[in-house]
């Protein structure tokens, strides 16, 4: 009697969690990639309202205060002290520092989040396709990839800002047009190594179509790689950017980046060491960020974890 009854209550529906969800979830739950979200979300919050943060403009020179100690700087060793407003002190042209380093940010992030996607759409499709078709399109497609790896990464780009001028927007492609390489290689990995799993030749014999395949089993498989690489990538080319910019072919004045800074800084930190660490310090702490984040993504998206 009592069986009977309780078969015919109503039962309630039972939703399961996607993909996303359920990675939303994890990643939120990961202490040290939450903690990363914020502090990068403070930097580039800081980065975008850099001239209400200051009294002074990033390229407003003062000749009185030239290669000047912040205000609360111990004193003793330092040639000159900047007053209040210029909270980090001044460069050697006089420009505040503080201001200077959150434009530098500006710069840096931009850099790093537009290369990076630059590099994310071809390395995506070129891998993707590869690894799709397999066989001697495959072959052919990552011996084409093979010749640009034996090629200077460095070089190239000084090749690209050579031959079509130095700009800033060139240089986000530029740096983007040779860091897909390692992306193409890895999309192109994934693909497979999933497209000869169980659960896609049972979705096949089901009579599921190709792109509701693709869809449902094979990106959620792949985007976690990919992002967690893209996390990594933005680093990579920040840090590139610093390079180019030492050796002059980045960022040119009264603009400014964390490379920039920095590069300026080495030059004076047996005497303003300020003028190197600040810079310095905004630079590994927004790398240690993304670090952080991409380990967060890479359990929250690993689907052998769900």
């Amino acid at each position: 009697m009592t069986a009977t009854a309780d078969a015919g209550l109503p039962q309630g529906e039972v939703k399961g969690r996607s993909l996303w969800q359920d990675a939303r979830r994890r990643l939120f739950a990961n202490r040290a990639a939450v903690v990363s979200m914020v502090i990068l979300a403070i930097v580039t919050t800081m980065a975008i309202f850099a001239p209400a943060l200051s009294e002074h403009s990033y390229e407003t020179q003062n000749y009185d205060y030239v290669s000047c100690a912040p205000y609360w700087w111990p004193s003793d060793d330092v040639f000159c002290v900047a007053p209040d407003s210029y909270l980090l002190g001044t460069d050697t042209n006089g420009r505040d520092l503080w201001v200077r380093t959150l434009y530098g940010a500006r710069i840096s992030l931009a850099v790093g989040v537009v290369a990076t996607m630059v590099s994310l759409m071809i390395g995506v499709l070129y891998g993707a396709t590869a690894g799709f078709f397999g066989g001697r399109v495959d072959s052919v497609m990552m011996r084409f990839v093979d010749v640009l790896y034996s090629l200077p990464f460095i070089f190239f780009v000084i090749l690209l800002m050579v031959m079509f001028d130095r700009n800033i927007i060139l240089m986000f492609v530029a740096i983007g047009a040779v860091e897909w390489l390692t992306m193409a290689r890895i999309v192109r990995g994934q693909t497979l190594s999933i497209r000869r799993k169980e659960f896609i030749e049972a979705a096949y014999a089901s009579g599921v179509s190709q792109m509701k395949i693709i869809r449902r089993h094979v990106i959620p498989n792949v985007v976690g790689p990919v992002i967690v690489y893209v996390t990594l990538t933005i680093p990579a080319v920040i840090l590139a950017e610093s390079f180019l910019s030492f050796l002059g072919l980045g960022v040119q004045e009264p603009l400014t980046s964390w490379g920039v800074l920095i590069s300026e800084g080495a030059n004076q930190m047996e005497t303003q060491p300020w003028m190197l660490i600040f810079p310095a310090l905004f630079m590994a702490i927004t790398l240690f960020c993304f670090n952080f984040i991409g380990d967060g993504l890479r359990d929250a998206l690993d689907p052998k974890d769900r």
